[in-house]
């Protein structure tokens, strides 16, 4: 496929849809993501977080836009998700969301071994094996829309209903 129609006006191209395959496979993979964070105990707040988190490091516009709203029909406030850059300066999430955003935090970044270290210690005061994996899943998918997103540049545009 090497037609540009469709593509944003600056030239870029929209990876997922030249590659369908590739971005089918995944958009698999986010599914079987979901469900192992399912089957490990992660509701879909904390899902969201991570989501969220990882999406404001990477500047991912279009995912922040997506996850916003995911998190909203969750159930997550304005609140939270208003401070969500600044958690570790607020005492409005929990002993397990903490652990789960540093260790999103660390997966995103990874060359910082210091902060793995300890992202992975704090995950083991509040979080079992399965969960820990899961985090660290849903970091990982997240960081590869990311780039498909931003690289492709995604847009995002006004909707008429918002959640």
């Amino acid at each position: 496929m090497s037609d540009t129609a469709g593509a944003p006006a600056d030239g870029r191209v929209y990876v997922d849809k030249q590659s369908p395959m590739a971005y089918h496979a995944l958009v698999q993979t986010a599914e079987a993501v979901r469900t192992t964070a399912a089957a490990a105990g992660l509701d879909r707040i904390l899902v969201e977080l991570v989501n969220l988190r990882v999406s404001q490091i990477n500047g991912c516009a279009y995912c922040l836009d997506v996850h916003t709203r995911a998190a909203l029909r969750a159930g997550e406030t304005t609140r939270r998700l208003g401070v969500l850059a600044a958690w570790r300066d607020t005492e409005l999430f929990t002993a397990r969301e903490r652990a789960a955003l540093a260790l999103a935090e660390a997966t995103t970044a990874p060359a910082d071994v210091l902060a793995q270290e300890r992202a992975y210690d704090t995950a083991r005061g509040s979080l079992n094996d399965d969960e820990i994996s899961a985090v660290i899943w849903v970091a990982i998918t997240i960081n590869a829309f990311n780039r498909v997103s931003i690289l492709s540049r995604h847009p995002v545009r006004e909707t008429a209903a918002r959640p």
